[in-house]
Formats: C-alpha cells, structure tokens, sequence
C-alpha cells in the first residue's frame, strides 16, 4: 500500500513540475489576445469612450518593421500639424490599440498628435511571445525613430504605457532617444521577478522550484529570464521625468509597485494613487482626476499650450 501510495506522490509531483510551469510561462506570454471589437466594448462599458468615435477618427495607419523583423502595426492622429508635441501610447497585456483611445483627448488638449500602438503579439502587430519590455523596448525604439523622421529632431515626445505598457516605457527609458521629454506609467510593475512570485503566491503555489522552472521555459521559447526585466533599476539612473499612476485596490499588479517605482526615482517625478480602482482601470473610475494629473504633470515640464475650442 505505501508503494502504491510513494507512486501517487511521485506522479502528481511529476505532472506538477511537469504542467503548472508550463501553464504559467503560457499564460505569462502568449494567452490569448482581446480583438479591437472587445476592446471598444469595455471602454463603452465604462463610459469612457465611444466605438463611434472610434470609427471617426480616420487615423494614418502605420507599419514598421521590428528589430527582430516583426510587422508593428499603428494608428497615427495628426490633429495640430504645426504642434511638434507626439503622445505615444502604448496598451498592457492581451489588449489593442483601441484600448489606448481613452486616453488620447487629454494628450489633445495639451496639443499633441498621438500615435496608437498594437504591441507585438497584440492587435495587428505580429508576434509569438509576450516579454515584457526585453523585446518591446527596442519596438518603442522604432515607433520614436519614426516620429523623429516624420516630426523633426525638435519634437518633443511623451510616452505613456499602461501595465504591460507601463513596465515597456520604463524599460525603453535606459535607451530612449533625447526627444522622449517624459513617461506616464500607469500600473506599471516594478520587477517582473516579484510580479511573478506575488501571481504564484495568489494561487497558493510555491515560488521554488516553479519559477526555476518558468525561467527555463521562457529563456528557451521566448528568450528572456525574469530578472531581465527590472524598472526599478531603470528608475534609480533615469533623469526623465515619470508619473507614476495606480489604482489602490490593484491586486493583478500591486499598488505597491508603483510606490517602490516612485521611492527609487529621483526628481522629477510625481505619484498619483486612484481610490476604488482596480488594475488598468484608473482612468474609467476617476477621469477627472486622471486627467489633471496628467495636465498638471505636462504643463510642469513643457508649459502651457493654448488650444483653441474649434481644434478639439
């Protein structure tokens, strides 16, 4: 009987080393994506954005090229051609670039054009796997090149990224070209290590041996370990200027990330934690709020831009 029983021990130990790190690593990078469709259901379902508007926008779609040769997919809105301001903004994991839409007004009332980005592996970016800023930051590389090329070297550029997003602008900031002049980063993780161990421990997982095992598998398929990605670190050396923004009750990436983020940033930065709101949806709760950190946060950097009433 203590055999028969040794056996089971030994086939359920087997299947769990054997399948929830693979069910991790997959759900971590390649789980399935929200189309366009999805996407402007939610912001309907908020409020806080319109499929109508969405079909009005009549945007400049672009295509690039990606270091690794992957086809990056993005809607471009000139709306002030002599504005030499360009909001690119860039959505978290399993959205598309139609998630990105409420945020674009309030980049247009401070007279930016905005740029809409699918990341690779979302939307109509092309893509296997998702890794969280290693390859990402390089296609942030590209889509900035881009706006350099089309705006001019003395445009001025911000960035904004939210979750996945947020952790890709930050990772982008130890390479970023002079133009970047700040990042908003909207529940951004701190460390995808830790992100990873919290995600586990909801779960009631053991953080060793799984992690060993994931870290395995994604240097394998995807060509990245965790420790390769850590914003924290970034933060500690970065000059440019970064709004931390996060929802309190976030337990999908903690609210705490974003303090350690703004506790290891030097000035100029500033932190904004929204009540009653969850991850990736600070903006859908608090808009009003949302949007005049945002405001006060670029008119602190850049000055105030007047923008006619007929402009917008």
């Amino acid at each position: 009987m203590y055999f028969w029983m040794l056996i089971g021990i030994a086939v359920i130990l087997f299947l769990y080393l054997w399948v929830v790190p693979r069910i991790a690593v997959h759900e971590m990078t390649r789980m399935k994506q929200s189309t366009y469709d999805r996407c402007l259901d939610m912001l309907e379902e908020y409020g806080v954005f319109t499929r109508d508007a969405f079909d009005k926008m009549e945007p400049e779609v672009i295509q690039l090229s990606s270091h690794d040769r992957l086809n990056l997919h993005g809607h471009y809105m000139e709306y002030f051609p002599a504005s030499n301001r360009i909001a690119l903004i860039v959505h978290g994991y399993t959205a598309a670039l139609p998630w990105s839409c409420q945020f674009a007004a309030m980049f247009k009332q401070k007279g930016f054009n905005v740029l809409l980005v699918d990341q690779r592996r979302h939307g109509r970016s092309d893509g296997q796997y998702t890794t969280f800023g290693f390859h990402e930051k390089y296609d942030i590389q590209a889509w900035v090149d881009w706006i350099v090329a089309r705006k001019g070297e003395d445009c001025m550029i911000g960035l904004h990224g939210q979750s996945l997003g947020g952790g890709t602008v930050l990772e982008y900031a130890a390479i970023h070209r002079p133009q970047v002049r700040f990042i908003i980063a909207d529940c951004p993780y701190s460390d995808l290590t830790k992100l990873m161990r919290h995600q586990l421990a909801k779960y009631y997982l053991p953080p060793w041996p799984t992690m060993r095992l994931m870290d395995k598998l994604l240097e394998k398929h995807a060509g990245f370990r965790m420790a390769d990605i850590r914003p924290i670190k970034n933060m500690k050396q970065c000059k440019l200027p970064v709004l931390f923004i996060h929802g309190k009750d976030d337990v999908f990436v903690p609210t705490w990330m974003s303090e350690e983020l703004y506790a290891a940033k030097s000035s100029p930065s500033a932190l904004l934690l929204v009540d009653h709101a969850a991850h990736a949806v600070s903006y859908c709760v608090d808009p009003k709020r949302y949007e005049a950190a945002v405001h006060q946060f670029i008119d602190g950097l850049l000055g105030k831009q007047a923008i006619s009433v007929n402009s917008l």
